[in-house]
């Protein structure tokens, strides 16, 4: 018992614009065309489909080119040489920053200096204090970066608009003041044009500036964040708060990560859980076991590489000077490269490194290029799903939420009508799923056979070919609009107007009318009589090479539709014979196949085959029709095939003895010609003399209108009124 559910519509269900019937009829003729369900459903999924009313299903290769579109498009948009033009603007702010601190301590202490002696006199008085304060050693007036300066005399810090006293300062110590500002200047002039240079010198300048040190600070803090995010994304905060204990963490969960991967080399177990449970918030959430961790860290990295592999040769090296820069500990650097060469042991990222020639002029951040190296790595991982889907592999590999993030929604809703394809033809009861994969139900065979069918009328009724007159009127078939003076044994199929139209006709207008039995006219019917059939379908070489396969297998499934629907009493059975024959059964036309190593027309074996089938019936019209493009090459003797092309004299006399007994057995054989040669035509009039048969010249588009319309008119014969 099938049960329905139903709901309130509320936006969010799909609803699919192609029926499975749709399915099937968009199925058939690729079906039909080489026999593999799977190739005709795989190239609905990798071309689409199209319906009624300009409704279009996409496939995956629709999906393929907006992919590839949309990566060109990010490649086109941005240049790669911008990515250290933030850091740049930013290192220079802090050089301008410590340049006008340094100038304005030296006006700050030019501006102390007293105007008379008794002042100077003073003021060397005071030099202890001053001295106390700032002092004339370098290393107390500019501490390093990471050292706050709490002086606040002539050579301490001073930042904008701080409001201070200064202390009165002595020409020796303003003379020193002047040349060590002149060291600095000359330093900051000095510094490398690159960035990774400039950090460098900058992490071992000890600033005079407050301001300029604290910002070179940040700008570090964010570089080591936005690095060390790039590999393990918990770090984030443990690198806002970097201290030595937190540093020495990290350092520990390096070397029990590179132990685990030595012990997953080794052959031992890892301590998988153990280690998540220290260090699980260095990772993203959601890792179940060390394959999964292991292809996260994989992809991390691989975008840093190519991200690397992406840049010109200078700015690599710039880049790679940085991260050791921003390393600092020696140690973590030496875990870090052991951790990059397990990795590359155990799971080669050769398949996630990609280098991207970006060719646009919008600038980018080196964050926004780890992001970008990240888009366009999943745009990678999602291209191979497809083309694996493409190429025959399951659709549900792809990962829709990921599709739906790199296209947009219509493309994830693209998918999901691809995947409900085989669900649409499974529920339809078209398809069911075997060890095997796919194969069609005996409603699928059906089904192609009435499209098959409707084809070939639909075509009929267009060019009105083959209508014959059909003059046969009899017992047990359909009705005719022709009537006659009902005889006892008629079928009581009473016209009732002219039965009353003879009662008047004869007694006179009055009522009630007044019936006797020769007023009584009944319609004709049709004698639909009793038949049994035996196809014979060549399937030797040149039907393939002469295009003609395909029409004949076309006739077949109609045909056999055709009985099925409308002559179910008549008998049916189908034999493709090459270099020998063999019984196709219905249910499995659309998936037959043809063999290109076959050679050899053997039509005796076919007769043969043909006259077995038909003894099993008692009915009194028994036919054999043959489709063919060639004359017979073929024999057996003595339970060996014989085949010799040009054909010889045996073979068609071996044949024409297999003609002699079927016309002996009342079977007439009516013969579809695909070729005209010489010898095809020599042989079928030879053979229409001894069996008086019918032979037929068809074009392969015109077969099947020739064949269905031919077996309607044979099913009726001409009875006496």
């Amino acid at each position: 018992m099938n049960l329905f559910q139903y709901s309130r519509w509320d936006g969010t269900q799909e609803i699919s614009l192609f029926t499975a019937d749709d399915i099937m009829e968009a199925l058939s003729d690729d079906l039909l065309a080489d026999g593999d369900l799977w190739n005709a459903l795989e190239r609905i999924m990798q071309w689409g489909l199209d319906g009624q009313d300009g409704q279009r299903m996409e496939g995956l290769q629709k999906l393929l080119e907006q992919l590839r579109e949309r990566r060109q498009q990010e490649l086109n948009r941005y240049d790669m040489g911008s990515i250290f033009d933030e850091i740049k603007e930013k290192l220079e702010e802090v050089k301008r920053l410590e340049r006008e601190g340094i100038q304005r301590r030296l006006d700050e202490a030019r501006g102390a200096m007293p105007s008379s002696p008794t002042e100077r006199s003073d003021d060397r008085g005071q030099q202890p204090a001053a001295s106390q304060d700032a002092g004339p050693q370098e290393s107390s007036a500019a501490p390093s970066a990471g050292q706050p300066n709490e002086s606040s005399g002539p050579m301490g810090d001073s930042a904008p608009g701080a409001q201070h006293s200064a202390p009165s300062a002595s020409p020796d110590l303003l003379d020193m003041l002047e040349k060590m500002a002149a060291r600095k200047q000359h330093q900051l002039e000095m510094l490398p044009e690159d960035p990774a240079g400039q950090i460098k010198e900058l992490s071992e300048y000890e600033f005079m500036d407050q301001e300029a040190r604290q910002m070179f600070q940040e700008l570090l803090d964010t570089l080591k964040q936005q690095v060390m995010q790039q590999y393990f994304q918990g770090m984030k905060d443990a690198i806002q708060n970097l201290d030595p204990e937190e540093l020495q963490r990290m350092k520990d969960m390096l070397g029990e990560l590179n132990q685990m991967l030595r012990d997953r080399m080794a052959g031992k177990e890892p301590k998988f859980s153990e280690f998540m449970q220290k260090y699980g918030d260095y990772f993203e959430p959601g890792l179940e076991n060390l394959d999964q961790l292991l292809e996260s860290l994989q992809r991390r990295m691989a975008q840093m590489q190519s991200l690397m592999d992406s840049m010109p040769g200078e700015m690599r090296q710039s880049l790679e000077t940085m991260l050791q820069q921003l390393m600092a500990d020696q140690g973590m650097m030496d875990q870090m490269a052991q951790l990059m060469a397990n990795l590359e042991a155990l799971l080669p990222m050769r398949q996630f490194r990609g280098r991207y020639p970006f060719r646009g002029d919008d600038p980018m951040s080196l964050q926004e290029a780890m992001q970008m190296m990240e888009r366009l790595q999943h745009m990678d991982e999602l291209e191979r799903q497809l083309k694996r889907a493409h190429d025959g592999e399951s659709l549900d590999q792809i990962d829709p939420e990921q599709l739906g993030e790199l296209l947009g929604p219509e493309a994830r809703s693209q998918l999901e009508q691809l995947r409900q394809v085989t669900r649409a033809l499974e529920e339809a009861g078209y398809i069911q799923k075997t060890g095997k994969g796919y194969e069609l139900t005996p409603r699928g065979t059906r089904k192609i056979g009435q499209k098959a069918l409707q084809d070939i009328f639909a075509h009929l009724k267009r060019d009105s070919f083959g209508k014959h007159a059909i003059a046969s009127h009899g017992h047990g078939g359909d009705r005719t609009d022709d009537t006659k003076d009902y005889d006892f044994g008629d079928p009581f199929l009473i016209d009732i107007q002219r039965t009353l139209m003879n009662s008047v006709q004869r007694e006179g207008r009055g009522m009630p009318l007044q019936l006797k039995p020769n007023d009584f006219e009944v319609y004709r019917s049709e004698l639909i009589t009793s038949s049994s059939t035996v196809l014979m379908l060549d399937m030797s070489r040149s039907m393939l090479l002469r295009g003609c396969f395909l029409a004949a297998k076309k006739v077949a499934v109609a045909l056999n539709s055709l009985i099925r629907s409308q002559y179910p009493r008549d008998n049916l059975y189908i034999i493709g014979f090459s270099d020998s024959a063999r019984e196709l059964k219905p249910e499995r036309l659309p998936q037959i196949n043809w063999n290109e190593y076959v050679y050899g027309t053997n039509m005796q074996h076919g007769f043969m085959m043909a006259r077995q089938m038909l003894a099993r019936h008692k009915s009194t019209n028994k036919q054999i029709i043959m489709i063919t493009d060639g004359e017979p090459t073929a024999y057996f003797d003595h339970g060996r095939v014989q085949f010799s092309y040009p054909p010889t004299y045996r073979t068609f006399q071996e044949t024409l003895r297999e003609v002699h007994r079927c016309t002996r057995e009342h079977i007439v054989i009516n013969t579809f010609m695909l070729e005209r040669s010489h010898y095809l035509t020599a042989f079928v009039n030879e053979m229409t003399k001894i069996n008086r048969g019918r032979a037929f010249f068809a074009t392969p588009d015109r077969l099947g209108e020739y064949i269905l319309v031919d077996y309607v008119a044979s099913k009726k014969t001409k009875m006496a009124s």
